[in-house]
């Protein structure tokens, strides 16, 4: 259990100073990543070009982490809060003009053999869409 928590914060971690290598190292070879409200990719070169498209469009730091896991090791949780800015317009969203946003989110994960197995990514769209759609009037 202790080690799988290590893990996820490691990845957070990876995550936080943008250093992908290190975040990608963590994974499996066959990972699942389940997008938030989207699909399920799976393997690790498909995560590092996902991560290559994020960090096109966003900036983003997640504080106030909690990290749980079950007595085996095997399946683990985050909660986390996303503080982030929109810096280039992603495929079917709106218009990026720098707005910033914070939310709530999490994730969920399952681990083999010291690997991170499964990636289950949620926060709220609609939430964030509201965010980034605000206009500021001076």
């Amino acid at each position: 259990m202790n080690e799988t928590i290590d893990l996820i914060r490691r990845y957070y971690d990876a995550f936080n100073r943008g250093d992908w290598a290190s975040m990608l190292a963590l994974l499996d070879e066959h990972v699942a990543h389940d997008i938030n409200q989207g699909g399920r990719e799976t393997g690790r070169d498909r995560f590092a070009a996902f991560l290559e498209r994020m960090n096109m469009s966003y900036s983003e730091q997640l504080k106030n982490i909690v990290v749980m896991a079950n007595e085996t090791g095997t399946r683990a949780a985050a909660e986390y809060v996303v503080h982030g800015v929109y810096k280039a317009t992603d495929e079917g969203l709106p218009l990026a003009q720098g707005q910033s946003y914070v939310l709530p989110g999490g994730a969920f994960f399952e681990v083999a053999q010291g690997h991170i197995t499964r990636i289950s990514n949620y926060y709220n769209l609609e939430d964030w869409l509201a965010q980034v759609r605000r206009v500021e009037v001076d």
